[in-house]
């Protein structure tokens, strides 16, 4: 197994006692997360504070917002007024089967799925009132709160626990707000969420648009800039995967290549064009592979996973997980001796980025505005390459790993300071 070489987390700071740095209340002891029931907005939020130490020691707090019939047609609007017309629906409508035709597909009101939210007994609905209350009467025993967030819809609940209890918590957003970002004591943002600033986004973009889909100013000092997603895939975690996963993955032979497939997205189309494309590149490089393991996400269509199940489980080197076992991922990221990703997933590229091995990248030249220009940067730093088919996936490559998470932690811990604050080591 190649060794893995990732950065510690950075550690608190050591120092004098409490009591003689602002005892207890300047001491960070506990954190609250705001989520939204998508894993790729919450893991960044539980990955920093992992980072920061308070792996164990934070609450899950979830924002949640209709699904199903209508609610679909109601995910551009403000989650709050999301649930009020939701609510509405509901007194008028009752459990009935009404519904109102929109481009001729019949939608009903009612359907409210909590699927996203299913199985995590321990997460509560996020009420800002309720958090910052908390905040309050707890300060003199536990000292401030540190609030993560992540996602449009997290970002009114965590700007009101900022006003609510500005004395007691510090409020971290990650993903660009958009505006207003002194709601926040520090906002963690990829740079091209910056992009539609530059003036080549700025001619792609009608005048009377570009303050729904831009940020209102250039970063300002409170914001954090990194060049992927955060995650949880840490030194840590993957020491404990490749443990885990030993008794799978350590006998496969070398080379390993891991092949994770999303699925698209508004900024990054493709179909079953991509998996005809990604097929053919795969078998003209399984000779240079000592196994093959694929894996689909939950996005991905089934008539692209079918595709590339009936064209490549047959050969002996291939194995595509099935989704109903334990989930492979972490294991891969520590086992795999290189990458093939489709270009949709930021979050799944940061994390492979992270590991300093061969990342290949497919569909990339199918992705627009601020995500083209994500995978540019990518290219340009030399962390990944376009997946051609041509590889021979012996040769090993190396880069510095994208370490976006710990240097993150360590500019919270520094604004922290600057509140006079700390983290306990």
């Amino acid at each position: 197994m190649r060794t893995i070489r990732l950065p510690e987390p950075p550690s608190g700071t050591l120092g004098m006692p409490e009591i003689f740095e602002g005892g207890v209340y300047s001491v960070i002891r506990r954190a609250v997360i705001i989520g939204n029931g998508f894993s790729g907005a919450e893991n960044q939020s539980v990955g920093l504070v992992r980072a920061l130490g308070l792996a164990d020691k934070h609450s899950i707090y979830r924002v949640i917002r209709p699904q199903g019939g209508i609610n679909d047609w109601l995910h551009w609007l403000p989650v709050s007024v999301h649930q009020q017309i939701y609510y509405i629906l509901r007194r008028i409508c009752g459990t009935s089967r009404f519904g109102v035709v929109l481009g001729g597909k019949r939608l009903s009101p009612i359907p409210y799925d909590t699927s996203i939210s299913a199985g995590l007994a321990s997460v509560l609905d996020a009420d800002a009132k309720r958090i910052a209350t908390m905040a309050r009467e707890t300060f003199e025993k536990d000292g401030p709160l540190l609030v993560v967030a992540s996602g449009r819809d997290t970002i009114s609940i965590a700007s009101s626990i900022k006003k609510l209890a500005p004395e007691n918590v510090f409020v971290v957003q990650i993903q660009h707000p958009r505006r207003n970002l002194s709601r926040f004591d520090l906002v963690i943002a990829p740079q091209h969420d910056y992009y539609p600033l530059t003036p080549q986004a700025q001619v792609q973009i009608p005048k009377f648009l570009r303050k729904w889909v831009t940020p209102y100013e250039p970063p300002t000092k409170n914001v954090v800039l990194t060049v992927g997603a955060l995650h949880q895939a840490d030194f840590g975690a993957l020491r404990a995967a490749a443990a885990a996963w030993h008794d799978v993955l350590a006998p496969l032979p070398k080379p390993l290549l891991v092949v994770n497939f999303g699925g698209p997205t508004g900024h990054c189309r493709y179909g079953a064009d991509l998996a005809k494309q990604l097929i053919g590149y795969l078998q003209n490089v399984l000779a240079s592979c000592g196994s093959l393991r694929i894996s689909f996400s939950r996005r991905t269509p089934q008539k692209v996973s079918s595709m590339i199940v009936n064209e490549l489980s047959d050969h002996p080197k291939v194995y595509i997980s099935n989704g109903e076992e334990p989930n492979p991922h972490m294991g891969h990221l520590a086992w795999a001796d290189a990458f093939v990703i489709t270009a949709d997933s930021v979050s799944m590229l940061s994390e492979a980025c992270g590991t300093g091995k061969p990342v290949y990248v497919i569909g990339a030249e199918r992705c627009t505005w601020k995500f083209e220009d994500f995978h540019r940067s990518l290219q340009q730093r030399g962390v990944t390459r376009p997946f051609t088919g041509k590889e021979d996936i012996s040769e090993s490559w190396s880069y510095p790993p994208l370490n976006d998470t710990a240097e993150a932690a360590k500019r919270v811990q520094e604004a922290i300071a600057e509140r006079g604050w700390r983290l306990r080591p």
